[in-house]
């Protein structure tokens, strides 16, 4: 049986290059911006994509979620550190943010992070 976690990281990159067919000056615009705030800085890129999955969680965004799970495993993140900023996200959000947690370990499970 597929997971829901499973079909997101099967199916999401297909469904993006449709958006970039349709719509190419939103990905330019959006792409320009992600790639111009989210490289090393003042903070890491690590630090910044922790940053990233907490603000997912706490608005809920189950895409947004999957997908910097998976950027905080390429910039070095740990389990442990994604798990750690999960909590703080509760910490910050509270029980809608806790509901969501499932997702974060159903995604690093699938990475194997």
């Amino acid at each position: 049986m597929t997971t829901a976690t499973e079909t997101f990281f099967e199916e999401f990159p297909a469904s993006m290059e449709n958006v970039k067919s349709e719509m190419p000056d939103v990905v330019r615009a959006f792409g320009g911006m992600f790639q111009a705030i989210m490289k090393q800085g003042a903070l890491s890129v690590r630090e910044k994509e922790l940053i990233a999955l907490g603000i997912g969680l706490a608005v809920r965004c189950v895409s947004c979620i999957n997908m910097h799970v998976e950027k905080c495993l390429k910039a070095g993140a740990t389990r442990e550190q994604i798990l750690e900023a999960a909590g703080v996200a509760v910490v910050m959000q509270g029980g809608p943010t806790y509901t969501h947690l499932p997702e974060v370990i159903k995604a690093l499970d699938y990475l194997k992070g």
